[in-house]
């Protein structure tokens, strides 16, 4: 059992398999306390379940104007043509 206590010196108690302990232990870096350790691990996995989540909020809005339009034709010709002076009235 470890007790970790955030910047916010709000304390949480955390029960850890024994094994990933162990493994945790070993890899935490010198100085390094084993409460920064989880911290940091929190942080990635917060970010990591945000970025997730706004990505599947991304392919639903996607699905959502395919639903409603149907797929759009590619831009790339019209932009390489806009380029290259075709077409364009200015």
């Amino acid at each position: 059992m470890v007790t970790i206590i955030a910047l916010e010196r709000e304390a949480l108690i955390i029960q850890f398999p024994a094994d990933l302990l162990i493994k945790a232990k070993k890899i935490k870096e010198g100085s390094e306390s084993l409460n920064d350790l989880v911290v940091e691990a929190l942080e990635r996995e917060v970010s990591r379940r945000r970025g997730w989540a706004a990505h599947q909020r991304i392919i639903a809005r996607s699905e959502t104007v395919i639903a409603k339009t149907g797929i759009q034709p590619a831009s790339t010709d019209l932009i390489r043509s806009l380029r290259e002076d075709e077409g364009r009235r200015d």
